[in-house]
């Protein structure tokens, strides 16, 4: 029950915020953050591909709950989305990359410390887990405060692009 009210309330949020999405990001957006192994990944990297941008931390029980649903996402998602992880804590490296490894997470897990000013430019954060919607074309077209489900985001991305006639 609870996972369907999550993916109805990302579904609805997400749809209200895509029909504002020329007001919501009026142009592309983009930022750069190493991963566990001191990569550099920009956002705009990962143009042509939908991009969610999700906010975390392992202290985070809804962040937890929420891996294996982003784990999903990415993996079902065939090269036509890449889920960003974008951890947001004070913790020692040899610590992060072994909490992801147990997680068996295969998305970019990217790390930004406890003080992501320069990543907010997709929005404050208020809360954790905190995702991003980033369209192929760059545009950032929602924002979910809260677990999001694989499902849920599917979902979205399927009626954003009937609603603007792509296939």
């Amino acid at each position: 029950m609870k996972k369907s009210l999550t993916s109805a309330r990302w579904f609805f949020l997400s749809l209200c915020l895509a029909f504002a999405s020329s007001v919501f990001s009026a142009g592309p957006v983009d930022f750069t953050l190493p991963d566990l192994e001191g990569k550099s990944h920009r956002l705009s990297d990962y143009r042509g591909q939908w991009v969610l941008v999700n906010y975390w931390a392992t202290w985070c029980p809804p962040c937890r709950e929420e891996l294996p649903e982003l784990e999903i996402f990415h993996s079902n998602s065939e090269g036509r989305a890449v889920v960003l992880g974008v951890n947001v804590e004070a913790i020692k490296h040899a610590e992060l990359a072994a909490f992801v490894e147990t997680q068996f997470l295969s998305y970019p897990v990217l790390v930004a410390g406890p003080r992501p000013s320069p990543q907010q430019r997709l929005g404050k954060l208020t809360g954790l887990p905190t995702s991003f919607l980033i369209s192929p074309e760059g545009r950032l077209v929602a924002r979910e405060v809260g677990p999001v489900t694989a499902r849920a985001i599917r979902q979205f991305i399927e009626s954003y692009e009937k609603s603007k006639g792509a296939g």
